[in-house]
């Protein structure tokens, strides 16, 4: 790659290492923030809830948005709200403050992070370029995660406010960076097109909607999440509605015709209720049963982020080798044996014990995760780029909101009392939860096993409207 090129990926990494980084670190710090704020269980909750649904439930409209206003301009803007409400919440002295700094911070996200990725698929033409940038993209969103698990615990032991403060220098600095080394754009066409506000809104509630649902089902009663997850359902049939009758909408539905956007989705999906939900579950064993401190536990865990180092190194050899679709195959039956090794997990499980797991996590996400991201983006029209990235992150977010809920359901109804016994039942139990959602994610992505080479049909919307 040119020198133009590594600039380029340079700045978009950074911005992807920046959201990674700020969601590990301020789960890091939640209980230094609720000792000095005096928050109550429920206002922590939404602190985190804020973001969730600011980012899973603007995902699509920002990835669209930056298709028909421009990647760049999507960028910059975003890029400058999410700096200026992170210093926001680093100055909050109550839990509402702090609530409303992490709902903008995470629609910030839900329109930078779109506009990012399909800043590469556009700049980088389909082939072995693009899929090298976006391995190295993807790299670097593991590491920032699996960074801000050690670097939030350090800061927070200084003062929880620099978890807030620090991503401002970093926005800064990536700020700076893409001003100076994105390449201008002209404003896109959109003769003939308006912009779709009825499947706008219906489509961004019904997100919320459905987002909150799952997010919050361990905490709310089942009358109030059976309503909440029909009203997204409702809402998103509406959407579907609207948009096969309007002119220029939001969402193209033929999109979904493509078999790898599809698969990819789906994969992507319940691989990340699987990630996310083990990754819960490991905290809670080596935090609430083994009794391990925060920093304790994020150096543990820190060996799942080998795939910020696999991800640009070896899976590009991989996939060239083996083609895309079997690396994604074998990422996710990795996935599985990971989970599958920390079943019997026992309650004076030394590290080593754990560390097979860790470290075959680490690797398949190495294989899954930037391979997915091509097979999402592959084969489709470079004015919905910004589309299917959007698509592509909506699941990912709301597979980790669903992982997350339905491990902590059942772990809460196959825990029988707060005994060590008790706990572990409950964590194995659980366990269960990420193991099968590798194995479906795997069996949905052996579809794609015909074709191991990259797809030569291109997904075609047809002509704009006029």
């Amino acid at each position: 790659m040119s020198a133009r090129d590594w600039g380029v990926l340079f700045v978009l990494c950074g911005a992807i290492f920046l959201e990674g980084i700020d969601v590990a670190m301020l789960n890091v710090a939640l209980p230094a923030i609720r000792s000095e704020l005096g928050l109550s269980t429920g206002e922590l909750q939404w602190i985190m809830s804020a973001y969730v649904l600011g980012y899973g439930g603007f995902m699509l409209l920002g990835g669209r948005a930056a298709d028909l206003f421009g990647r760049r301009r999507m960028f910059v803007f975003w890029l400058t709200v999410f700096l200026l409400f992170s210093g926001l919440g680093g100055f909050a002295t109550d839990g509402w403050t702090l609530i409303v700094a992490r709902f903008v911070t995470g629609v910030a996200a839900a329109f930078m992070t779109p506009a990012g990725l399909s800043l590469i698929t556009t700049s980088f033409e389909e082939g072995p370029r693009r899929d090298k940038a976006l391995l190295v993209y993807s790299g670097t969103a593991a590491g920032g995660f699996s960074v801000g698990l050690v670097v939030g615990g350090l800061l927070t032991a200084v003062d929880w406010r620099w978890v807030f403060f620090a991503p401002v220098v970093l926005s800064f600095l990536v700020l700076t960076a893409a001003l100076a080394l994105l390449p201008g754009s002209p404003r896109p066409d959109r003769t003939g097109e308006r912009v779709d506000l009825a499947g706008s809104v219906s489509v961004t509630a019904a997100i919320v909607l459905l987002v909150l649902g799952v997010e919050r089902a361990s905490h709310t009663g089942i009358g109030g999440t059976l309503g909440t997850l029909a009203a997204g359902l409702v809402l998103l049939a509406v959407f579907v509605a609207v948009e096969r009758r309007s002119a220029s909408p939001l969402v193209r539905l033929g999109i979904f015709r493509s078999g790898p956007l599809v698969r990819a989705n789906l994969s992507a999906l319940l691989f990340a209720a699987g990630f996310f939900g083990f990754q819960f579950l490991v905290v809670l064993y080596l935090q609430e049963l083994r009794g391990w401190s925060t920093l304790q536990t994020s150096f543990a865990m820190i060996v799942i982020g080998i795939d910020a180092i696999l991800s640009p190194t070896l899976t590009p050899k991989l996939v060239a080798r083996f083609g895309n679709a079997r690396v994604i195959f074998g990422g996710l039956l990795l996935a599985a044996l990971a989970y599958a090794l920390f079943l019997p997990v026992g309650a004076d499980w030394t590290y080593p014990a754990m560390f097979p797991s860790l470290i075959i996590l680490g690797l398949a996400f190495a294989l899954a995760y930037g391979p997915l991201t091509i097979a999402a983006t592959d084969g489709i029209e470079e004015r919905e780029q910004g589309l299917a990235g959007g698509l592509l992150y909506t699941s990912f977010q709301f597979g980790a909101a669903l992982g997350l809920s339905a491990v902590t359901a059942v772990n809460v109804a196959a825990t029988d009392g707060d005994a060590p016994a008790a706990l572990l039942d409950g964590y194995r139990a659980a366990l269960v939860v990420p193991f099968a959602a590798a194995l479906i994610a795997a069996l949905v992505s052996a579809f794609g096993l015909r074709s191991p080479k990259r797809a030569a049909a291109v997904v075609t919307p047809g002509p704009a409207p006029r």
